[in-house]
């Protein structure tokens, strides 16, 4: 298989409770009684995309319940008898046990027969385990090869294989047991790669683990795509409705998505480009169900060239060539604008997002150039009439009426 691009793939239902997310009556239940209701953001991604049997490759940093993230859906397929045995490979026997407890909670309504085996201690109770048919074997590579060679255990009912912290497997030097185990179980099965990091060393890892995967990058990215082009209009908050409109009319765009802070700043802005005849949809909590799926299946299907979102939006969509990004607010957490401009310029195609900034938004501003590594360019909409003129701290890119800052030719 050709190298891993670690791009964030997400479900395009935008899951926003543990009920959107496909899972198995008996453990959503479960789940319910733990308390939670929101997943976070690997959990959105790969759960429901587990469920149909796909291999992942998925990196989130530790703390965002990676393990939930892959016993979920694997228990939820060993309820409908979708596979009939689960491997889970841990580095240590904490994780490993950890992630026993975890498929033991989430499991206990449909009573998953678990066993755990790690090293450093006796194996009474593990062969015991084994000899109740197992349907979740939750193993340190050593351990796991000793009852192997011992033939306690069938490779060849195995359905799903998870390979847990796959980073700390690289250091601790487990792969070349990995490798070992992975080549005794079936061809046709699933595969779950999971860890804190994707180190290049994964990529030879998922040449002989994983087919066609997914590939989730949940982690914290601080740079925005080289692909795309972004940048700060500096505006009077009173005129950023006006700008905003200028901007659009002056864009050569296929689809915006206009991000805004507030539900009420959505349907405002929303309300503004309608009354001025520009086809646009509207997209954030306070929606319901059906109202965000109609909403985003028509601004994909292109019957809405605008939608205004909160950022609700921002970590939630899978939608292809989104031409621009306008940010009508300054996001307040540094981490959500690179999410947010984050959804142009995919797949190694050119984008473009920008940012109307008002005085009384410094501190955000600020705080994004600091997270980045670096300034933003500011520029000024020429043709357009301003109240005060911009302050401008950059280089400002040529710029024309009707021409947009990569030189295309504007939309009138």
């Amino acid at each position: 298989m050709s190298e891993l691009t670690t791009e964030v793939i997400v479900p395009e239902t935008l899951p926003f409770t543990f009920d959107d997310l496909g899972l198995h009556p008996d453990v959503l239940s479960a789940v319910h009684e733990k308390g939670y209701v929101t997943p976070t953001l690997i959990q959105q991604q790969a759960i429901p995309v587990a469920i149909t049997g796909r291999d992942i490759v998925g990196s989130a940093p530790t703390g965002t319940g990676k393990t939930a993230a892959f016993a979920l859906p694997t228990l939820s397929r060993l309820a409908t008898e979708s596979v009939h045995c689960a491997l889970v490979l841990s580095p240590t026997r904490e994780l490993a046990m950890q992630a026993e407890q975890n498929f033991r909670e989430y499991g206990k309504h449909m009573e998953a027969r678990l066993a755990l085996l790690y090293g450093g201690v006796g194996y009474g109770h593990q062969i015991t385990s084994l000899d109740d048919d197992p349907e979740v074997i939750i193993a340190t590579p050593g351990r796991l090869l000793d009852h192997i060679g011992e033939k306690r255990i069938s490779m060849k009912r195995i359905g799903v294989v998870i390979i847990d912290e796959v980073d700390r497997m690289l250091d601790m030097g487990f792969i070349d047991d990995v490798r070992k185990i992975v080549g005794m179980c079936p061809k046709e099965r699933q595969t779950l790669l999971f860890s804190a990091t994707i180190p290049e060393a994964i990529n030879s890892i998922a040449k002989w683990a994983v087919k066609d995967p997914f590939i989730i990058d949940a982690g914290r990215r601080r740079m925005p795509a080289e692909t795309i082009d972004h940048a700060v209009y500096p505006v009077d908050g009173i005129q950023k409705y006006d700008l905003l409109l200028a901007l659009l009319r002056n864009f050569d765009y296929s689809s915006v998505i206009v991000f805004t802070r507030t539900k009420r700043d959505a349907d405002r802005v929303s309300e503004w480009l309608l009354a001025h005849e520009l086809s646009c949809t509207t997209l954030h909590a306070d929606r319901s169900q059906r109202e965000r799926q109609d909403a985003l299946q028509g601004f994909k299907d292109g019957k809405f060239g605008i939608m205004v979102a909160t950022d609700v939006a921002s970590r939630g969509l899978d939608v292809s060539n989104i031409s621009h990004v306008i940010n009508y607010n300054v996001p307040e957490n540094a981490e959500d604008y690179v999410h947010r401009i984050g959804r142009t310029g995919r797949a190694n195609k050119e984008g473009e997002a920008f940012t109307l900034y008002s005085n009384d938004e410094y501190s955000f501003l600020n705080a994004i150039e600091r997270y980045i590594g670096k300034p933003l360019e500011r520029r000024k909409l020429e043709g357009f009439v301003y109240r005060t003129e911009p302050e401008l701290s950059k280089i400002v890119a040529p710029a024309s009426t009707g021409v947009t800052p990569r030189g295309r030719r504007g939309r009138r």
